[in-house]
C-alpha cells in the first residue's frame, strides 16, 4: 500500500502540483454553440480514436510443423476500421532476435472478404451476445482455432466462415461459408477438439453439427418448437440465461469432450427451462418495425431464475461421414434433486482424459458453491420419468460426486481459476482452485477421493459432503489473484498467473512452484500494468503492457528455464506486436492520488487536469463517478479511448475526477463489501470525502461548479449524489440509472443486496424513490440520458423516476436514443450523446 498523500505514475507530490494557494475561478471558455461543439466532438474523437485501438487481442498459438510459433490475434490494421484476423511468426530459435524487433502482422484473411461479407447486419441473437460481452459490432469479433490442424471457423454475417491455416500459405485466404442447412442466425461455433472436421453451432436456440468435408449438417437438440410465441416455447439449449451471461461471465452452454476413445463424440450441455422466469417487452429495434415490441425474458430480484438441466449428446460418424446413431441422454436423477438448494449452474467441463465432466453450482443467496463431479454413466436413455421421484429418495448411487466446497458470509465471486490435472489409477484427483476464505483469493492444490468403482459401477457416496484429502495453499497475503487465467506447466511443476501484489493499480505475471508452495516470483516490471496469454505448453507468452502515461505495447517471450525452480524461469524477448510508441503532445495523461480516508483505508483517484490549466486558477470539475462492485477505475494503465469522454471533457477545459470508494474491485472481500447489503447509502460519502480531500490539496477543483457523472450504476449514484449532496454537486447527468433495485436482475442484485424479502430495508434505503422529495427546485441540475430498448437497465426504471418527478414537481430533462441498449454502440447516437454532455456543462455548470 502506498504511504498517505501520496502521488503515482504521473506526477511527483501534492505540493509539486500546487503552484498557488491564491486561485481565481476558470471558466470552461467562451460558450460554443451546438454546431461547434459537435465539431469539437468530432475533432476530439478523430485525435483520440487512434489511442489503443491496434492491441491485440483474443490471442492463440498455433505450432507449426517446423518449429515456428504462430500466434493469432485481432485487431485493426493500420488505416483500417474494422477488426480482423491476423497472425506473427516467432521462428524455431530465436536466440539472435533483436528484442526490439517488430514482428510484422500479417493479414489471415483477405481484405476484400472483410467488404463483402462483413458488411450485413448482425441478428437479434447476435447483437444481444455481444451486448453481453461488452464486443464491439464491426468486423470480426471471435473466432475459433483448432490448433494442431489450423482450421480457423469465426461468425460472421449470421452466418459460420471456415479456412484451413497450412503454415505455408503465401497471401491470406479466402474464407468458404460452411454448407449448413439450418435456417436463423448461426454463431458460437465450436470445433471437436477429437476432430477438427466437426463443428458445433447455435441456431434458433439449438445445438447443430456439422461435418465440415461433406457438409452434412445435423440438428442435435429439439428444446425449440419453433412457430410460437416466447411465452409457450420456454426452452433452450446450449446457450446460457440471460443472468449467467451478465452477471456470471458465462457465454458457453456446451462443451465437446476433449477426446474420444471409443468412436464415440460427446458434447455435455445445458438445457434451460424460463417457463418462470417473466416476460417483458421493448420497442422492436428494427427500423421498419412500424410499432412492434420485443420480448424478453428477465428475472428481477426476489423472482423466479430459470432452471438448468444437464444433458449429454452422443453421436457416431458412419463410413460416409454422415452424423448418426444420435442420443440426446439426461442424468438419471435431476440435479435440482440431488442439490436440492442448487440455483445457478455457473461452469461446467470435462476432466482431461476420463469420462468425467465437472459443474460448479451455487446457491441463491451466492454463499455456497460446489464442485461436482459426473461421470457419462449417469446420463441415460430412454430419459427417466423425473416427474414421480419423491423428494425424500436419496439416488441410489453416486450419480454425482462432490469434491470440493467453498462458503462465505459475504459472498462468493465465480471465477474462472480451475486446473484439473490428468487423473490416474490411484483412486484420486488432483487440481488448483481458488478461494476467498482468506479475505482475498488464492490458489490451493486439492486432492479430493474419486468415487470408489465395482464391475465399472460408482459405489455410493455422500454428496452433501465433499471428499477433500488435502488442501495447500499455494499462495498468500494480503493481495489479490485475478479470477480470470491459470496456465499450468506440468513438466516442471509451475503455476503462472496473473495478480496485484505489487500494488492494487497494477496487475502483474507471477509464477509459483507446486514443490514449493507460497515463494512467488513476479515476472513483470512495476510500474506497468499487464495483461498476458500463454500457449498450452508454457514456453511462449504475450504480454500487453502500458501504464498511465505509457501507449499501450505488446511484446513476445520466449520462456526458458535453467532449472526447475521459480528463480529459474527467465522471459526472454522475441520481439513486438506492438511497438512501445511515445504519446502526442496533445494528450495529456491524469494523475493518481493517494489518501488515507477518515475510515483509515487508502482510496485512489485519478484527476484529468483541464487541457488550458492556469496556475493559480479554479476550475469547474466533473466528478465522472461508478462507485458499484466488479468495477475499478483508477489504474496504472493507459486511459484511451475506454475514457474518451473524460479527454473530451479535459480538453474542453473541465478538471475531471474519478474514485474508487470502498465496493470497487480488486481489494479485497472487506474492502468490497462494505456495500453489502446497503447499495447507494454508503457509497457517496467515500467519493465525497476523497473530492474534497482533492480540492484542499490541489487548489484548483472549484468545489462551487461540481458536476457528477456517470452511466449505469454510476448513473444510479448520480441521482444518489444530487439527492442525498445537493450542495456538493451542482448539475448531474445520469446515463442508463438504476432507480429500484427490485427492477434489476437476481444474479447481481441478490449477491449485494440478498432477496428483497431478506432485506427490505436496504431495498428502500438504496432506492432513488424514496429520495425524489430531495432533488432541487432549481431547472437545468438534473439531466437523464437512456436508451430506450436496453434489455438491462430497462427504460422502465426511468419512467419510474419520472413518474416520481412529476409527482412532486420536480424539474428535470430527458435525453432518449429510440434505438439503443445499455450500451450507445451507433456513432451517431454516441456523438449526440456527447454533444449534449458538453453543451449542458457549459450552459449551467
Amino acid at each position: 500500500m502506498l504511504p498517505n498523500d501520496q502521488t503515482w505514475g504521473n506526477v511527483g507530490s501534492i505540493d509539486d502540483r500546487v503552484e498557488s494557494v491564491e486561485c481565481v475561478r476558470s471558466g470552461a471558455g467562451k460558450k460554443k454553440s451546438w454546431s461547434e461543439l459537435k465539431q469539437v466532438v468530432c475533432d476530439l474523437r478523430r485525435k483520440l480514436s487512434s489511442l489503443s485501438t491496434m492491441v491485440p487481442s483474443s490471442i492463440s498459438f498455433r505450432r507449426l510443423s517446423d518449429g515456428r510459433i504462430r500466434i493469432f490475434f485481432l485487431s485493426t490494421p493500420l488505416n483500417g476500421w474494422e477488426t480482423t484476423l491476423l497472425y506473427a511468426d516467432i521462428p524455431e530459435c530465436s536466440s539472435n532476435t533483436n528484442q526490439h524487433t517488430r514482428l510484422p502482422w500479417q493479414p489471415v484473411i483477405e481484405s476484400n472478404f472483410q467488404s463483402i461479407s462483413l458488411s450485413s447486419k448482425f441478428s437479434r441473437e447476435e447483437q444481444l451476445m455481444l451486448e453481453r460481452k461488452r464486443l464491439a459490432t464491426w468486423g470480426i469479433t471471435s473466432y475459433e482455432l483448432h490448433e494442431e490442424s489450423g482450421k480457423l471457423v469465426f461468425p460472421a454475417s449470421s452466418t459460420l466462415y471456415q479456412c484451413i491455416d497450412s503454415g505455408y500459405t503465401n497471401g491470406p485466404l479466402f474464407p468458404s461459408e460452411l454448407r449448413l442447412n439450418s435456417n436463423g442466425a448461426k454463431f458460437l461455433p465450436q470445433i471437436c477438439p477429437s476432430n477438427p472436421d466437426l463443428v458445433a453451432y447455435i441456431c434458433n436456440y439449438d445445438i447443430w453439427v456439422c461435418h465440415t468435408l461433406t457438409g452434412h449438417t445435423q440438428r442435435l437438440t429439439y428444446a425449440r418448437k419453433g412457430g410460437r410465441g416466447l411465452a409457450d416455447d420456454p426452452l433452450v439449449a446450449g446457450i446460457p440465461s440471460y443472468v449467467m451471461q451478465e452477471e456470471f461471465n458465462r457465454y458457453q452452454g456446451y462443451w465437446w469432450q476433449p477426446y474420444s476413445s471409443d468412436g464415440i463424440y460427446r458434447i455435455l450441455y445445458e438445457e434451460i427451462d424460463e417457463s418462470e422466469v417473466k416476460i417483458y417487452s421493448f420497442p422492436s429495434s428494427s427500423t421498419n418495425s412500424c410499432g412492434e415490441v420485443e420480448q424478453y425474458r428477465f428475472p428481477r430480484a426476489g423472482t423466479p431464475n430459470s432452471k438448468s438441466n444437464l444433458k449429454l449428446l452422443e453421436f457416431r460418424l458412419s463410413e460416409s461421414l454422415q452424423i448418426t446413431h444420435i442420443k440426446n441422454l439426461e442424468l438419471q436423477y435431476p440435479l435440482l434433486h440431488m442439490f436440492p438448494w442448487m440455483e445457478y449452474l455457473v461452469r461446467a467441463g470435462w476432466t482431461p482424459n476420463n469420462n468425467l465432466c465437472w459443474i460448479q453450482i451455487l446457491d441463491r443467496r451466492q454463499q455456497r458453491l460446489e464442485l461436482v463431479l459426473i461421470s457419462v454413466e449417469s446420463f441415460t436413455e430412454p430419459p427417466p420419468n423425473v416427474y414421480h421421484i419423491e423428494n425424500n429418495v436419496a439416488p441410489p448411487s453416486s450419480i454425482a460426486q462432490v469434491i470440493c466446497v467453498q462458503t462465505s458470509d459475504v459472498w462468493i465471486n465465480v471465477h474462472d481459476l480451475l486446473y484439473i490435472f490428468p487423473i490416474t489409477g490411484d483412486g484420486k484427483i488432483d487440481f488448483i482452485w481458488a478461494n476467498e476464505d482468506t479475505g482475498f483469493r488464492h490458489l490451493y492444490l486439492i486432492t479430493s477421493l474419486l468415487p470408489c468403482r465395482t464391475n465399472g459401477i460408482a459405489e455410493r457416496l455422500d454428496t452433501a459432503q465433499s471428499t477433500v484429502v488435502s488442501q495447500m495453499a499455494l499462495t498468500s497475503g494480503n493481495w489479490e489473484v485475478i479470477g480470470r487465467n491459470l496456465w499450468v506447466d506440468t513438466e516442471h511443476q509451475l503455476v503462472y498467473f496473473l495478480a496485484l501484489r505489487e500494488t492494487p493499480l497494477e496487475k502483474h505475471l507471477y509464477v509459483v512452484s507446486l514443490l514449493r508452495p507460497n515463494h512467488v516470483r513476479l515476472l513483470t516490471k512495476p510500474g506497468f500494468s499487464y495483461s498476458i496469454d500463454f500457449n498450452s505448453d508454457c514456453t511462449v507468452c504475450v504480454a500487453v503492457y502500458s501504464s498511465i502515461t505509457k501507449l499501450p505495447a505488446c511484446h513476445v517471450f520466449r520462456v526458458a528455464h535453467k532449472d526447475s525452480t521459480v528463480e529459474g524461469v527467465e522471459l526472454i524477448p522475441v520481439g513486438h506486436l506492438l511497438e512501445p510508441s511515445v504519446l502526442d503532445d496533445s494528450v495529456q495523461c491524469p494523475y493518481i492520488f493517494t489518501h488515507e480516508i477518515s475510515s483509515g483505508d487508502y482510496l485512489y483517484a485519478m484527476v484529468f487536469k483541464p487541457h488550458d490549466f492556469v496556475p493559480g486558477q479554479k476550475f469547474p470539475t466533473v466528478l465522472h463517478v461508478y462507485g458499484g462492485p466488479e468495477v475499478q477505475l483508477v489504474s496504472n494503465t493507459f486511459k484511451g479511448m475506454r475514457n474518451l469522454r473524460m479527454h473530451m471533457l479535459a480538453a474542453q477545459g473541465y478538471c475531471v475526477v474519478a474514485i474508487d470508494s470502498r465496493g470497487s474491485q480488486h481489494r479485497g472481500l472487506r474492502f468490497e463489501s462494505h456495500l453489502k447489503g446497503r447499495m447507494g447509502t454508503v457509497e457517496l460519502s467515500d467519493q465525497v470525502e476523497m473530492l474534497q480531500w482533492l480540492a484542499e490539496n490541489l487548489g484548483y477543483i472549484d468545489m462551487d461548479r461540481v458536476a457528477i457523472h456517470g452511466w449505469s450504476y454510476g448513473g444510479y449514484l448520480t441521482l444518489m449524489g444530487l439527492a442525498q449532496y445537493p450542495h456538493i454537486f451542482k448539475i448531474a447527468v445520469a446515463g442508463a440509472p438504476v432507480t429500484s433495485w427490485t427492477l434489476y436482475d437476481t444474479g447481481y442484485t441478490e449477491r449485494y443486496m440478498d432477496l428483497p424479502q431478506h432485506n427490505a430495508v436496504g431495498y428502500k434505503a438504496g432506492s432513488i424513490l424514496n429520495y425524489v422529495s430531495q432533488f432541487p427546485d432549481e431547472e437545468n441540475r438534473l439531466l437523464i440520458i437512456h436508451g430506450l430498448i436496453d434489455e438491462n437497465v430497462h427504460f422502465h426504471q426511468t419512467c419510474q423516476l419520472i413518474n416520481a418527478l412529476v409527482r412532486q414537481g420536480k424539474p428535470y430533462q430527458l435525453q432518449v436514443y429510440p434505438n439503443e441498449r445499455h450500451s450507445l454502440r451507433s456513432l451517431d447516437a454516441s456523438k449526440h450523446y456527447e454533444t449534449t454532455l458538453l453543451s449542458f456543462l457549459q450552459n449551467n455548470l
